[in-house]
């Protein structure tokens, strides 16, 4: 039999599904470079991408401004710290909620309403700042109302994926997704730092504003089937908390959502530490801080289109373990310059450890649940992740008061990549899963 060419299409084949029992389609053939953006062949989700790469941009501007603000309103490192922590803190609250209304409502009209929400937001924070009238507690307050918004967005977002696609080209998606959020986050951060020289902090608010109304004309713009919805659960409480059953019970899904966890407590924080690091450490200002992001962004968006094109080629376990190595490797690297040129270049192999890390475990989980489970699951991995932000928030900006910025970016690297290497050692004496791909 003549070899088969390089060029050929991708085929798929049913294989068994180790989780959830049900079978479930995995690529076989080859898988060409424009595989990549294989997803876009269904019109929904163009628009939902199209909308979210526009709408992301501005949110990523809105981040980078905020972060600035506290730091020049207030000087403190444990307040950047504690601002996070009161925007992610609905997240401990909503997002188990969160993810029983997307299970029970339409995730297009939830969606609706979470990023109508935010959009007002981000113009009331452009208000203030241009009146002058902005304070911390302001912030604190807006930030608040964005987590509350956010507990029930991601929950609906990450789930809605799949019905705007189908479960062959789930994995793409997903990580066509990632994509767009890290691409944001290359332009975002960059523009935001030119705009805050130029033109003011107001701007980068009164943008990420109109920003929402891409993401609005997408989802109005949708043809979905009608919603069905499900027999109305006898309590909504227990409904929510069916979702911790069902993971308890299921081995792989759980030690990844543990796993998020402590990226989100111990990884993530950095992030909060940024505008300090920049300013104390690299001594640079606004421009280079938001060139700093971008670096970190161009790395996640080139692991995002290796894991959409090869995502089915490499083993999983690879990906998600030896991401989070290289990510926490990174950060120690970063803890210990003063080189700002250095520190581009790390956060920017972050970035790629990240995302290679991250999309590979969003994809997993989500191809590993039931349907009708999907929204809740995903409300739990909120929860993991941005619900475990607050404390993450808080740890960092605490260390950081007290023995210095960098000794608390190299604590999270440690305990990250530490946690990293504990989860492989117990993971490796499992079987992978029965597929056509390594695990």
């Amino acid at each position: 039999m003549p070899p088969k060419p390089d060029n050929a299409a991708a085929a798929v084949a049913t294989v068994p599904e180790e989780v959830t029992g049900e079978p479930r389609r995995v690529v076989t053939g080859a898988l060409p470079w424009r595989q990549t953006f294989a997803a876009l062949k269904h019109r929904n989700f163009r628009l939902f991408f199209s909308g979210q790469m526009i709408s992301l941009i501005g949110t990523w501007m809105q981040n980078t401004a905020q972060s600035w603000l506290v730091y020049q309103l207030t000087g403190s490192k444990l307040l950047l710290g504690i601002v996070a922590a009161v925007g992610s803190a609905p997240m401990l609250l909503f997002s188990m909620w969160g993810g029983s209304v997307a299970d029970r409502h339409p995730k297009r009209t939830v969606l609706l309403f979470t990023q109508s929400g935010m959009m007002v937001l981000a113009f009331v924070f452009a208000a203030l700042v241009w009146s002058g009238l902005v304070r911390p507690w302001h912030i604190m307050v807006l930030a608040a109302l964005g987590g509350v918004a956010m507990a029930f967005d991601m929950p609906a977002r990450q789930a809605f994926v799949v019905e705007m696609t189908s479960r062959e080209d789930l994995m793409n998606a997903v990580s066509l997704n990632s994509s767009v959020f890290n691409g944001a986050r290359v332009v975002g951060p960059a523009v935001a730092g030119f705009l805050m020289a130029q033109a003011g902090l107001g701007a980068c608010f009164f943008l990420n504003g109109l920003s929402f109304v891409a993401v609005l004309a997408g989802l109005l713009l949708m043809r979905l089937p009608r919603f069905v919805p499900p027999a109305a659960p006898t309590s909504t409480w227990q409904h929510a908390l069916d979702g911790f059953a069902y993971v308890a019970k299921h081995r792989r899904v759980r030690t990844l959502l543990l796993l998020v966890a402590v990226v989100g407590v111990f990884g993530w924080s950095y992030s909060v530490l940024l505008p300090a690091f920049a300013t104390d450490v690299l001594r640079v200002g606004s421009r280079e801080y938001g060139m700093l992001l971008s670096a970190n962004g161009i790395g996640a968006l080139c692991g995002a289109l290796v894991v959409a094109t090869y995502g089915d080629r490499l083993p999983r376990r690879l990906l998600v373990f030896g991401g989070l190595e290289l990510f926490s490797l990174m950060l120690l690297l970063l803890a210990v310059t003063s080189n700002y040129y250095l520190a581009l270049v790390f956060m920017a192999i972050a970035g790629w450890g990240m995302l290679l890390y991250f999309s590979t475990s969003n994809t997993v989980i989500q191809t590993s649940v039931a349907d009708g489970m999907r929204g809740r699951v995903m409300g739990i991995w909120a929860l993991m992740f941005g619900g475990m932000m607050p404390l993450g928030g808080l740890e960092a900006g605490a260390v950081s008061h007290w023995i210095g910025v960098p000794w608390a970016v190299a604590i999270g690297a440690v305990v990250c990549g530490s946690t990293a290497l504990v989860a492989w050692l117990l993971v490796r004496k499992y079987p992978p899963s029965p597929s056509t791909q390594p695990e």
